[in-house]
């Protein structure tokens, strides 16, 4: 039986860099593969494969696991896959969880290309009651860590040559189609910038385990009714030519975050007040 190792931070990839081995196709020389291929039996089913990283910084090592496309794939539903990989995280003992992906832009102002870090989130999703167990009330309230979002902000500008927004909302949808243009519209209406299918519910999950999460986000296409039709030949060349970049963004800002949780994240999960009364 493999054991999970306990590690500082979790790096969840997603599809802006599924095309790429995170770390080796970034020729990183501050990051080194200590194990690969690690999967473990959880209560929900076999986890997706893991890779034990080590960041050589400054001043101490930053042990990371990391996946890909947030656990997503043949043989497991998007529910269990997620409750899999928060479930390892959980028992690795993940203090702050980085997460990234392409998403579409509702808001007329964004564009392809531009990157973006959302301070809140939308859930239309039905993929509800993902949890690992009842015993925390969650408050949603910052659910996105402010002090990770603030320094991936500053950080992400000075890595990355287009734009880069600092605010924006995410609607997650389940998925695995693209959304109708009255859909879009709704939720353009109800006050969304970007659409995407991941950040519910590991937002949640996060919570749950105690853990600080963010995320960094590249516009891959307009959504449906926004601007124009979005292109399926530049949607590709975004996910094979920006991913290295990304890659090596997420890398580099986690090398320089802080162990520490500074936040409030921790004191927003609480008992539940759901008990039986004997």
């Amino acid at each position: 039986m493999v054991n999970i190792p306990i590690c500082d931070f979790a790096y969840i990839g997603g599809s802006s860099t599924l095309n790429l081995e995170i770390p080796e196709s970034l020729a990183l020389d501050f990051v080194e593969v200590k194990q690969s291929g690690l999967c473990f039996d959880t209560p929900y089913g076999r986890s997706p494969e893991f890779k034990h990283l080590i960041i050589h910084g400054d001043y101490r090592e930053k042990r990371i696991l990391t996946c890909r496309m947030h656990g997503w794939r043949h043989g497991a539903n998007r529910a269990d896959a997620s409750k899999q990989v928060f479930w390892v995280l959980k028992n690795s003992g993940v203090k702050k969880i980085l997460a990234e992906g392409g998403v579409g832009a509702i808001n007329h102002l964004l564009n392809p290309r531009d990157l973006v870090i959302p301070h809140d989130y939308i859930d239309y999703s039905v993929r509800k009651d993902v949890a690992l167990d009842d015993k925390y009330l969650l408050v949603m309230r910052d659910a996105i860590c402010p002090d990770m979002c603030q320094r991936l902000i500053s950080f992400s500008r000075e890595k990355w040559p287009a734009r880069v927004f600092d605010r924006s909302i995410y609607v997650n949808t389940d998925g695995r189609h693209f959304e109708s243009p009255a859909e879009v519209n709704m939720f353009r209406i109800a006050g969304g910038d970007i659409v995407g299918q991941s950040i519910c519910p590991e937002v949640y999950l996060a919570r749950e385990i105690g853990a600080c999460y963010a995320g960094l986000y590249i516009v891959v296409n307009y959504a449906e009714g926004i601007v124009m039709p979005w292109q399926h030949d530049e949607l590709a060349e975004i996910f094979y030519n920006e991913g290295q970049i990304l890659g090596k963004i997420m890398l580099e800002f986690l090398r320089d975050l802080p162990i520490e949780q500074n936040c409030s994240c921790r004191d927003l999960r609480k008992d539940t007040l759901l008990k039986k009364v004997y």
